[in-house]
């Protein structure tokens, strides 16, 4: 791939050049430029003149060193979507939590689309990614290249046993310290009414994946591999019931959101008791759980189990 040396470039025609080297391009062909400082001026140049028919992914970020690689993007391409990203890479998922981006149930957006809504500086968030494509991934569970019936048994055996075995205690937790604290912080019972209305919602969706949709996927699976035709399941095509977990799976990470905003990122009063520490840290960590579990459905599971179908019945 080649490399402009942007220092090495008369000030006055740094952007031009940069700007006919990115024209010059045929879709989907990239381009490094190198500079001795950050060249976030040019992105919002570039946005300006050009729109979002560009991919900027930092390759080297300071601090004497300013490496980015430019794509131009296909006609009627989309940049990666924040799923797409985590699917890829598990540890963008943390950066994602820090800036408040939802990569599960709002996966479907862009980078900058997601940052947009939230205000957020697009440009931050990369760099994050950046620091964070520094480190080892050798610790990283690689979701991605799972088999999807192996994939599909570890969310019922990780997510869906610790959502059944962490809602009677939340239960209990929860009415407790609307019941005790309500009157002096009325939020507490707003909070357990979200988390009810979360509780119900996957108490009657995670058998519905059980049951029906994931056995499905395993089927596919094993057709695939023993070279077998696969039989007409009673909802059509798979992306019926896909549509259908997709929408429970907004309904109750909206809950959660809500549960977050009204605990202000669970961080409990000075005034709290122990019962209200536990029930906010378990709440936390409850979020977090179906942040992955949605992601490993929403993003991986699903649209290579809908793949899957579309290349058996071709």
């Amino acid at each position: 791939m080649e490399t402009l040396d942007v220092t090495k470039i008369e000030p006055r025609l740094k952007h031009p050049s940069i700007f006919e080297k990115f024209d010059a391009l045929a879709d989907g062909q990239s381009f490094v430029i190198h500079n001795d400082h950050d060249p976030v001026p040019l992105y919002y140049q570039m946005i300006a003149e050009r729109g979002q028919i560009f991919e900027w992914e930092y390759l080297k970020k300071g601090p004497e060193i300013f490496e980015v690689k430019i794509t131009k993007l296909k006609a009627g391409e989309k940049s990666k979507t924040i799923g797409e990203l985590v699917a890829s890479d598990y540890r963008k998922a943390e950066v994602f939590r820090k800036f408040g981006l939802d990569f599960c149930c709002g996966g479907h957006k862009t980078l900058k689309e997601a940052c947009d809504k939230k205000g957020i500086n697009v440009l931050e968030v990369e760099s994050a990614i950046a620091e964070i494509e520094k480190t080892s991934k050798n610790n990283q569970q690689d979701f991605n290249n799972w088999e999807l019936d192996f994939l599909a048994d570890y969310i019922v055996i990780t997510h869906h046993k610790y959502v059944t075995e962490a809602i009677p205690m939340l239960n209990e937790f929860s009415a407790k310290v609307a019941r005790v604290h309500g009157s002096s912080h009325p939020e507490v019972i707003e909070i357990a009414k979200h988390y009810n209305a979360v509780a119900e919602e996957l108490s009657m969706h995670m058998p519905k994946e059980e049951n029906i949709l994931f056995p499905y996927i395993k089927s596919m699976v094993e057709a695939k591999r023993k070279e077998l035709p696969i039989s007409s399941p009673g909802f059509g095509t798979i992306a019926n019931p896909i549509r259908m977990m997709e929408a429970e799976h907004v309904s109750a990470g909206g809950n959660m959101e809500k549960v977050n905003e009204l605990s202000n990122g669970y961080a409990p009063p000075v005034d709290a008791c122990a019962s209200y520490r536990v029930l906010f840290a378990k709440l936390k960590e409850f979020e977090e759980d179906l942040h992955q579990h949605i992601h490993l459905e929403n993003n991986i599971l699903f649209p290579k189990a809908i793949e899957l179908e579309k290349e058996l019945l071709n």
